[in-house]
């Protein structure tokens, strides 16, 4: 392993290089096996090592990899199409390599959708605090916690924080254009917000003609049970963007919009953005993961997953005092944030892989495919990890 002396350190890195892996099981340098909950923090959706992606992306990469996007790209337009269709909304889809460019998408187009004659007549968008939207300047600011904002300023002006979404109608102005928000806040805590006070503020902000846009960019290609998290909630966005589990750890980002006329010719754009590569990994990721949900396995693993989690905080109710969140983007509270600290690093010396979210959140994120004797075998180590706590 080589050493620090060419990257940047900006992670607090664990002493571990994976070599290989299998689904939700991975293998260091040394040959030990780790149970992955965290699917590389919800990107490797159909799992580590799968045959078909791989396959395809080789496929792929001996013909085309990157053209640009001055030419007609087929899997785009199929990828595309795929995600529209699996979303169940009336969208067209904007490609970029990753959450942050995703939503620096969604907020360009909520600005241009406020001009009026070329004037920011409407430019200001309400997001909530404790959210996080990315780590460029602009989704920095949109970023509702305080602390992601140090050292970075000045920031593009606009942008306006709401205590929970209870506060968010009080805020909107004149000059309010959009309100974005996750419906479950993943670096917040693994925290979700209640559905009938989303469907209230979506009906509000329709009335006023305020864009209702909602970051999927962890919530997103079935995290959460279904295509999107809104589709559970059951609310018509403006604007959705996706990331992370769409390309099964292949890079790529996608703001969807209902305002599918907004942006023109120059007015955004990607050199890597939806290349034959990456939509190929899409359209890949989207088709198994159709039929895994359609087949009831990932239902199936859900209910799994969740009665395993519930029974852990019921037998650690001193460490942990409820289970949150819903799908497979889970977490266990916890009563003491140090401990979840060394929680997370007696687990992975017992051969278990967890996160953080929030200040005492055990997060849980596994490959949407993980089966149930990864599943066992993770909770087992967990247990060896709370015992010698």
């Amino acid at each position: 392993m080589l050493s620090n002396s060419y990257v940047m350190p900006t992670y607090a890195r664990a002493e571990i290089e994976f070599v290989s892996g299998d689904n939700a099981t991975l293998i260091d340098a040394n040959g030990r096996d780790y149970i992955d909950f965290t699917s590389g923090i919800g990107v490797v959706s159909i799992g580590h090592g799968d045959n078909v992606l791989a396959r395809t992306l080789a496929d792929q990469a001996k013909k085309i990899i990157h053209i640009s996007n001055l030419y007609y790209i087929e899997p785009q337009e199929r990828a595309a199409k795929k995600i529209v269709e699996a979303s169940g909304y009336d969208m067209k889809c904007f490609f970029g390599n990753s959450g942050a460019e995703a939503n620096e998408g969604a907020i360009k187009i909520a600005r241009k959708y406020g001009e009026v004659d070329g004037e920011p007549k409407r430019y200001k968008i309400i997001t909530l605090k404790h959210s996080f939207h990315g780590r460029t300047i602009t989704t920095v600011k949109a970023t509702g916690q305080e602390a992601m904002h140090n050292y970075f300023g000045p920031f593009p002006d606009g942008f306006v924080y709401a205590d929970s979404i209870d506060d968010i109608a009080d805020l909107v102005d004149d000059h309010t254009v959009g309100v974005m928000i996750e419906l479950i806040q993943g670096e917040g805590g693994v925290q979700p917000i209640d559905k009938k006070k989303v469907q209230e503020l979506a009906t509000f902000l329709k009335s006023k003609d305020v864009l209702l846009m909602v970051d999927e960019v962890q919530t997103g290609v079935y995290r959460t049970g279904e295509f999107t998290a809104s589709q559970v909630y059951d609310i018509d966005p403006d604007i959705i963007t996706l990331a992370k589990g769409l390309g099964g750890g292949v890079p790529i980002g996608v703001v969807m919009s209902a305002k599918k006329d907004v942006l023109g010719f120059g007015d955004h754009g990607s050199t890597f953005g939806g290349n034959y590569l990456s939509s190929t990994a899409a359209m890949t990721v989207v088709d198994f993961l159709n039929h895994y949900k359609e087949s009831g396995a990932l239902d199936e693993m859900i209910i799994a997953f969740s009665e395993k989690l519930e029974q852990m905080q019921k037998t650690h109710s001193d460490l942990f005092n409820e289970a949150v969140g819903f799908g497979l983007m889970r977490g266990l509270r916890m009563n003491d944030g140090e401990v979840l600290t060394k929680l997370i690093n007696l687990a992975r010396e017992n051969g278990v892989m967890v996160l953080r979210a929030g200040r005492n959140t055990l997060r849980f994120l596994p490959p949407l495919t993980i089966t149930k004797d990864e599943m066992n075998e993770g909770f087992k180590r967990l247990e060896k990890a709370i015992a010698s706590l």
